[in-house]
């Protein structure tokens, strides 16, 4: 489990097939060694993987994981290459603060970045979902792009808008992203579960 407050953005180091729809993803970062365990789970870029080695290069940790078949299908890790930068999130211990808001790993589709419009110090980010995700993002309410804990702005159809202050643009990837590139995109459990009582009525 993870809140969307990203700790550090790590970097892709290699990406290497290791069977048709398995790929062993070894990433930079900042976390010391010694506080990575085999077995942790690390979300990245909005993905749960889980770490199956931990080592050091050029002053550097660097952990790696495993991507299977259906987190390439349903996530960015599929294009992931060497340099490609991570948001980075450790899982939460009892007694962390929920500074965002829960947020499981569980990617649930890709988004597409639509619109990108500059303000001062901010930027406005359009985007547009799955048409079957759609119906669980609502204005004022919670998702997260790329590992980030965000609130909906604006929503309209399959679209939705939301502003990035610049704490945020500052240390997560997200200041980088322009009209076209594709997003990690996790809706808010609270909407998915709800939306199941509704059916289920």
């Amino acid at each position: 489990m993870f809140t969307g407050i990203v700790t550090d953005i790590g970097e892709v180091l290699s990406v290497k097939a290791r069977a048709e729809n398995l790929h062993r993803l070894t990433i930079a970062c900042s976390y010391p060694r010694t506080g990575i365990a085999d077995g942790a789970s690390i979300a990245c870029s909005g993905a749960c993987l889980t770490v199956v080695a931990t080592g050091e290069e050029d002053g550097r940790t660097w952990f790696a994981a495993d991507a299977g078949a259906e987190t390439l299908r349903l996530t960015t890790a599929g294009g992931w290459r060497h340099g490609t930068r991570l948001n980075l999130e450790r899982a939460l211990k009892i007694g962390d603060e929920l500074g965002g808001h829960l947020v499981s790993g569980h990617v649930d589709g890709i988004a597409e970045l639509i619109a990108r419009e500059d303000l001062t110090d901010m930027a406005r980010l359009a985007f547009r979902v799955p048409a079957p995700l759609a119906r669980f993002i609502a204005q004022k309410g919670s998702v997260a792009i790329d590992g980030v804990s965000l609130t909906v702005n604006a929503v309209e159809a399959d679209t939705f808008a939301v502003l990035i202050i610049p704490h945020t643009l500052r240390v997560t990837t997200l200041g980088a992203l322009r009209v076209g590139h594709l997003v990690n995109l996790e809706v808010d459990q609270m909407a998915r579960y709800a939306a199941r009582l509704m059916e289920g009525r």
